[in-house]
């Protein structure tokens, strides 16, 4: 056997289900799902259908709904893949390969982050210098330089700087005309800093929901999924006990995290530490809940779908950016058929959407086609 071919072998064998079934979860509702339910919503006012619509919307400034749970469970899983895929780079070439492997690789998904947002399409004063890939690929830079150069007291303390320190910074800076510890969205810090720093198209006009100085708690989203990385990575231990610790960490990051949220709110767009505790300890427990279903007890044949779209999300993502699957989808189910629906059409066509979605990605799973960075 070729030493690519062993190289491979090992890197399927020490592949987490449960991992991929997750991060294709969290893609689920990005590429089409979320919309189906307000769809539904529109034309079906019912209690639980309105109940699902307002969990799949962003709260407007302060709060926490499933929704903003979506992109830092994101960040998570970008930390704990990288425990698994970092630790044996590590041992095969070194560090110094690793770093430079990581810096080009977040190199690569922040070149793609402005792809997606435009690139050059509406001249350089549009250009979107930080969005959602942009973050993932910061916070894995920053985590992974961490990861490599520390050990676990190395790691919980660049956690505790980065969540103190950006507390600290927000209530203790004064912003300009507002004062300091005011978290209002356009007089706090963060969107103050974005104001006079950040160059180019911001999300929000003067400021950024992944803007410049929020990026510092984020990057504590993705340490703390090194952290259950690091559980998942030990050979010590059953299914039932790793599961335990990741229930356990996930209880203890609520708890703190909703404590603090009377001083300092959740807010997912300053992405305040509080948030970063909250939505972390959920996705500790999703995390916990999806291992030991699906690779401690072995219950996984339902969760094939999600790992489809786990392999390949870069790829779904850019997909819903570059080819127009709406239309495709109406292509399908249009006309008499959608006419025929009512109020239900575009309910029709945007499960259409989801369902292309996941031939998609079954496709090139067939195929054995990944579109990794």
């Amino acid at each position: 056997m070729s030493k690519e071919n062993a190289t491979e072998k090992k890197e399927k064998s020490q592949r987490l289900t449960s991992l991929d079934a997750l991060r294709g979860f969290d893609m689920f509702w990005i590429v089409g799902a979320e919309e189906v339910v307000h769809a539904l919503g529109k034309s079906h006012d019912s209690g639980w259908t309105k109940l699902l619509a307002d969990q799949l919307t962003h709260k407007s400034w302060e709060g926490l709904a499933f929704y903003d749970c979506i992109f830092p469970l994101f960040v998570f899983l970008a930390g704990v893949s990288m425990v698994f895929s970092l630790t044996r780079t590590i041992e095969e070439r070194g560090k110094a390969y690793t770093l430079r492997k990581v810096f080009i690789r977040s190199l690569i998904l922040y070149t793609i982050g402005i792809f997606y947002y435009g690139g050059f399409t509406d001249g350089v004063e549009n250009i979107r210098l930080l969005g959602v890939l942009q973050r993932i690929a910061l916070c894995y830079l920053f985590a992974a330089i961490i990861f490599c150069m520390t050990g676990l007291k190395g790691r919980v303390t660049a956690l505790v700087v980065l969540l103190v320190g950006y507390w600290a910074m927000m209530t203790f800076i004064p912003v300009p005309g507002v004062g300091a510890g005011n978290f209002e969205e356009g007089k706090n810090l963060a969107d103050h800093v974005d104001k006079m720093y950040l160059p180019l198209f911001k999300w929000n006009g003067d400021h950024d929901p992944e803007g410049l100085l929020s990026t510092l708690p984020a990057i504590g989203s993705c340490l703390l999924g090194v952290f259950a990385g690091m559980i998942l990575h030990r050979k010590e231990g059953s299914a039932f006990q790793k599961t335990g610790f990741l229930m356990g960490l996930g209880l203890i990051c609520l708890a703190l995290g909703y404590a603090w949220s009377f001083q300092f709110p959740i807010i997912k767009n300053i992405w305040t530490s509080s948030f970063v505790l909250v939505a972390g300890g959920f996705s500790f427990l999703a995390l916990g809940t999806f291992y030991f279903v699906i690779d401690g007890v072995g219950f996984h044949h339902w969760c094939w779908p999600f790992v489809w779209i786990g392999m390949n999300p870069i790829t779904i993502y850019l997909a819903h950016n570059i080819v127009d699957i709406n239309g495709l989808a109406n292509r399908f189910v249009g006309g008499p058929i959608k006419a025929s629906l009512g109020g239900y059409a575009e309910a029709l066509v945007l499960a259409t959407v989801t369902a292309m979605s996941f031939l998609l990605v079954w496709f090139l799973h067939r195929k054995r086609i990944y579109l990794r960075v």
